[in-house]
């Protein structure tokens, strides 16, 4: 187990996490949604290979409509 940051609450996860993995393990969806990881945008196509590491600062932004 490793310990990261998920929009600033600490999460244990299973080592050699994926990006894609975490967002299906936190039930977010795959649409609308961006991830940065220590304040570094990645982008949806590397979410499958991205590998997250202990300490990792993860953000997932929600897109929302407006007006």
């Amino acid at each position: 187990m490793i310990t990261i940051s998920v929009n600033n609450q600490t999460k244990q996860i299973s080592s050699s996490i994926s990006i894609a993995q975490l967002l299906t393990e936190l039930k977010q969806p795959n649409q609308g949604i961006a991830v940065a990881i220590n304040q570094s945008i990645v982008s949806k196509n590397s979410w499958t290979q991205e590998i997250l590491n202990e300490g990792d600062d993860v953000l997932i932004i929600q897109a929302t409509q407006g007006g």
